[in-house]
């Protein structure tokens, strides 16, 4: 589907990239079959041909160090940001972004994203000017996934805007005896963002249902805002540990 030439908004894909981490430090630094996580993440971004510039966000000199020596582009953001979406913000205006042109966002611990998903997350957003977010989900075929909270569920309505997101299994069988079980759906960590509703989504107070969650996409919603959720066959492998990173690595070799 080539948008780029039908649509006026251009569409830029930015990797929020932090090198401190509770369970992984330096994380984005680390080696898969020889070169640094970060670097397969920026090369599969930069394979997409609906994207018009890819960019890492950092806080960390030796991430943008690293980005640079192979290439890419990298932009310094502020230490103190609570959130990738908050630095994803303040790359989007150092950056220069128009307000509506769209923003990728592309989690810089997925090095095995399939490039498809950049398109899927992005065509909504490119078909309807008047919609301000969008994100991924995937339909649940492990079962341990379900009661795991590190695997956030989703409902949506029947146009495909998300009603809630939860660490919770949702929605909840009353009845288990009754066949058959609900389908669970889990939300995959891409999102795009119309430019300028990217600076007004982190202009807003936390919400209520985020605090306890931990699930910032929430405050789109309690404050009113629609997030389209599109079904993707694709699922994306986290490294959230150094046990995920070799997972990867044996994953990639074994291709």
């Amino acid at each position: 589907m080539d948008l780029q030439h039908k649509l006026e908004s251009k569409v830029v894909a930015i990797i929020p990239a932090r090198y401190h981490s509770n369970r992984f430090e330096g994380k984005p630094l680390a080696e898969i079959c020889g070169k640094p996580m970060i670097q397969h993440v920026y090369e599969r971004a930069m394979s997409s041909p609906l994207l018009s510039r890819v960019a890492v966000a950092t806080d960390n000199e030796r991430i943008a160090d690293c980005v640079y020596a192979f290439g890419g582009e990298a932009v310094m953001t502020s230490p103190d940001h609570v959130s990738g979406t908050d630095r994803l913000a303040e790359a989007a205006t150092i950056m220069d972004i128009p307000e509506q042109d769209v923003v990728v966002n592309i989690q810089g611990d997925q090095p095995l994203f399939q490039v498809e998903v950049v398109e899927q997350v992005t065509v909504p957003l490119l078909l309807d000017p008047a919609l301000s977010m969008s994100t991924l989900i995937y339909k649940i075929i492990r079962e341990e996934e379900i009661d795991d909270p590190n695997h956030v569920k989703t409902v949506f309505d029947r146009n495909g805007n998300a009603l809630y997101f939860s660490r919770a299994p949702i929605p909840f069988q009353r009845d288990p005896e009754s066949p058959p079980p609900p389908t669970y759906y889990k939300h995959l960590g891409f999102y795009a963002y119309r430019k300028g509703f990217l600076l007004t989504f982190v202009s807003l107070p936390e919400g209520e249902w985020e605090r306890f969650e931990k699930l910032e996409q929430l405050r789109a919603l309690e404050y009113g805002y629609k997030i389209k959720v599109v079904l993707t066959k694709h699922d994306s492998i986290e490294v959230d540990t150094p046990q995920d990173l070799r997972r990867v690595e044996e994953f990639i070799k074994n291709q």
